[in-house]
């Protein structure tokens, strides 16, 4: 049944792409893209399958991973993802996004097999070391590979498409993003369920592939560790697809060359060294204002997805079942129709301005978070449907930023670097509250009450920030809308 519903919001979002048409493209030009962009994203969604995997190996983990390990191995992971940008966003405007998201997925296989082979000596005794001291250099190494993916994509689709088109791409990113979240929650758990080494009832053809595929014959060990080896077989598969079909520019699939009117029109011809592609962005108020809101997104964003089925599965949520027995598919959900809903009201009301509806956003998600706060022991349903919204919203304000608004300011001269630079300020807010929230609520009396309160802040100061660059536009932006409305009129 899930799987059918994602199918189907695929099927949508593939239509709402090719009726989505303000450039009046053709049709092989609107069909070609979509050979592009296809396999990127469903690249960099598989990426999120190996990289939200650690937080749905951690239940099955039992007392080999607390909490407080739990919140640093993820913290040296965002942050090694955060900081990474400094690097990997020049060398992906140099090399092209097509490189990029072939060192991702390649790289992050690697990773996740290293991961998965830990995780088996450990479970089968061949190995006795704490889990954390070696989950977090892996992890760390698995979300430097991981870095390539956004940066990748993003310069891809700088060159692709039209900026006046972008907001409705940008919910494609995040449309994305959240098949990315549903295979990372609903497979991940469906895998750790399939490889129990004692499994109850019939099994389907695929329950008994996996237990063919990871559990020792006779063994009463779960082979947890099949949810790390999966996501890496699939990358590689994804990987092999991206270097048959992406094409960097549409001047390489046979096109004529597409003017984005984004920051880098007139400069295309320019050659910028990697001090001059970071001080656009360092020296740019405008960026470091999507970074800001971007370090405040990240807080939430991973907040909730990180951490719901943790506090679920230590405070029992009666009445509330539905929301962790489905919370893969649910986050794939609302993701989607965040993203969708940034998007279009972006392109729609406010002329492809990302400021505006990323401060409305931010405004609900405060109410949100207080809301989760007053009843996050009382009432599951609310702290639910609370903490979904809050994901729709968080979904609707990355796609935005990073996905979107970065590249409109950096240009597609400077697109992995500013997309990646604010994207590190995802993880490095996401690396903060990793830490804040695994220390509070193992050490400190008030415990799991302490997880709202630190989204809260983090939603009223991305919301003042957000709406700080309520007016903003690139340059070449603002010509190309007001030449059309005077050839208009």
């Amino acid at each position: 049944m899930s799987l059918g519903i994602v199918a189907l919001c695929l099927a949508v979002v593939i239509f709402i792409y090719f009726y989505n048409n303000p450039l009046q493209h053709g049709p092989w030009f609107l069909s070609r893209r979509f050979i592009n962009w296809f396999p990127l994203g469903m690249t960099y969604a598989f990426l999120y399958m190996g990289r939200y995997n650690l937080t749905v190996a951690k239940n099955s983990l039992g007392t080999l991973m607390s909490n407080e390990d739990f919140g640093l191995i993820f913290a040296v992971g965002t942050g090694v993802y955060a900081f990474s940008f400094l690097v990997n966003g020049p060398l992906v405007d140099r090399i092209g996004g097509k490189k990029g998201i072939l060192i991702a997925a390649v790289g992050s296989s690697l990773a996740n097999l290293a991961l998965g082979a830990v995780t088996y000596l450990v479970l089968t005794g061949q190995w006795k070391v704490p889990l954390l001291w070696v989950f977090a250099p892996l992890y760390g190494l698995n979300m430097y590979f991981q870095s390539y993916g956004a940066v990748s994509i993003i310069k891809v689709k700088a060159n692709w498409f039209h900026v006046r088109e972008r907001g409705v791409f940008g919910a494609i990113f995040g449309t994305l993003i959240s098949f990315g979240v549903y295979f990372a929650f609903d497979w991940g758990n469906q895998i750790i369920q399939m490889t129990k080494a004692n499994p109850t009832g019939e099994l389907s053809y695929l329950h008994r592939t996996l237990q063919w595929l990871f559990v020792t014959p006779g063994s009463n060990i779960d082979a947890t560790w099949g949810v790390f080896l999966l996501p890496s077989f699939i990358l590689l598969v994804w990987a092999a697809l991206d270097a048959w079909l992406i094409k960097e520019t549409p001047e390489d699939a046979g096109f004529p060359y597409l003017d984005t009117h984004d920051a880098s029109s007139g400069e295309m011809h320019l050659q910028f060294s990697t001090l001059d592609l970071l001080k656009k962005v360092f020296l740019s108020p405008v960026m470091l204002m999507l970074g800001a809101v971007e370090l405040t997104s990240g807080m939430l964003r991973n907040g909730i997805m990180q951490w719901y089925t943790v506090f679920a599965k230590q405070v029992p949520q009666k009445g509330g079942e539905f929301f962790t027995e489905n919370w893969g598919l649910l986050l794939c959900i609302f993701g989607i129709v965040g993203g969708f809903a940034g998007g279009m009201i972006s392109d729609k009301f406010f002329q492809s301005r990302r400021g505006p509806p990323a401060a409305i956003f931010s405004a609900f998600m405060v109410m949100l978070a207080a809301t989760m706060a007053m009843t996050l022991k009382t009432n599951p349903v609310v702290v639910g449907i609370s903490a979904l919204l809050i994901v729709a919203a968080v979904t609707g304000v990355h796609s935005l930023m990073s996905g979107t608004a970065a590249a409109d300011f950096g240009g597609r001269k400077a697109t992995a670097t500013a997309s990646g630079i604010v994207d590190g300020c995802v993880y490095l807010g996401s690396s903060i509250q990793s830490l804040l929230v695994g220390y509070l609520t193992t050490n400190t009396a008030w415990g799991w009450h302490w997880w709202p309160l630190v989204l809260l802040p983090a939603a009223f100061l991305g919301g003042i920030m957000a709406w700080r660059i309520w007016h903003e536009l690139p340059a070449a932006t603002k010509k190309y809308i007001a030449e059309n409305e005077t050839a208009k009129t």
